[in-house]
């Protein structure tokens, strides 16, 4: 058996030297692209944040809850956008970095194994539905909107507070402090109770033999007297509204009292409606049967749950704003 010659080898070891230099510039170009498109999403991420705290005037992401619920919902949509084109970066510059490596090392391999690779491709697109319906259902959620950190949601499977909106899984805190990782594909609809308005029904029983024409009118005006009053006058949406009788029986008259408030007030005006409402009937004289149980569930009472929490940041310088004279 005949023994290479020297040149022959020098040859091949020039040619491997040049395929693994080749491969190193694919793969260093590769890292500094990544690295270049994750430095400007994040840099875009960070001017949007950093927007929305300098307008609402705060240095943290937690101190948006008292702010309008829409700056905090920019904010956490932001982000998730921003990690999701991270992640697509990524995928994206190793595939074509890996596919670009192989075809300088061997033209021919890429075209070999295109059965293959489609047969493997079709095998984990086929058991990887499931994780790509989430994924588009997620980026769907966040993009149009539909709910954000803090919001009051009824997804079908739970309803509560969102703690966290991901890509793939949306985690919802409900009423009792069960914490529920709910799939986004499984999300066939989204009630949120914090958009815009929201509005406090609350039906009262009276017994049979009251006068119901004094009742309407002093729960009406208990309840005009708590929207006129400056504690919650910001939170109350217009004048409160009788519905009149809900039903009728040989115990007791249900009369429907309802007030419009801001979505994230609810409870708290709902609360003292209820005592102001009591006080009134207290005044005619009127005994309201009593209540055998009372049990949360759905959106009762979910606004009180104090997990929801949007993520901390670096504090942000705030500029404090000169009052300009008249």
């Amino acid at each position: 058996m005949k023994l290479p010659s020297w040149p022959d080898v020098l040859a091949v070891l020039v040619t491997v030297g040049w395929k693994l230099l080749g491969v190193a510039v694919y793969v260093a170009a590769a890292v500094l692209v990544a690295w270049l498109l994750r430095v400007v999403i994040r840099h875009v991420v960070e001017r949007i944040v950093s927007g929305v705290k300098r307008g609402q005037n705060v240095d943290d992401t937690q101190a948006l809850l008292v702010s309008p619920l829409a700056a905090a919902r920019v904010v956490q949509r932001t982000r998730t956008l921003g990690t999701v084109l991270s992640n697509i970066v990524n995928v994206v510059i190793a595939i074509v970095t890996i596919l670009l490596c192989v075809h300088f090392i061997n033209p021919t391999i890429i075209g070999s194994f295109a059965i293959l690779t489609a047969a493997v491709g079709a095998g984990l697109g086929f058991g990887a539905q499931n994780i790509v319906k989430d994924v588009l259902n997620g980026l769907f959620m966040v993009i149009e909107d539909q709910l954000g950190v803090g919001d009051v949601v009824d997804v079908g499977p739970a309803t509560g507070v969102v703690e966290a909106v991901g890509i793939r899984i949306t985690q919802v805190r409900d009423v009792n402090g069960t914490l529920w990782f709910v799939r986004n594909g499984e999300i066939l609809r989204v009630g949120n109770m914090s958009h815009g308005w929201s509005r406090v029904i609350v039906d009262l029983a009276i017994p049979y033999t009251a006068d119901v024409e004094a009742a309407q009118t002093a729960l009406l005006e208990a309840a005009n007297a708590l929207a006129a009053t400056p504690k919650w006058r910001a939170r109350v949406l217009g004048h409160a509204e009788i519905w009149g009788l809900e039903s009728i029986s040989d115990e007791a008259l249900v009369i429907r009292v309802v007030l419009k408030t801001r979505a994230n007030a609810k409870d708290d005006v709902s609360r003292e409606l209820r005592l102001r409402l009591k006080q009134a009937m207290d005044a005619l004289g009127i005994t309201m049967p009593s209540l055998n149980a009372v049990v949360l569930a759905g959106f009762d009472g979910a606004m009180s749950v104090n997990g929801a929490r949007p993520p901390r940041t670096k504090p942000v310088t705030v500029v404090p704003q000169k009052k300009r004279g008249r």
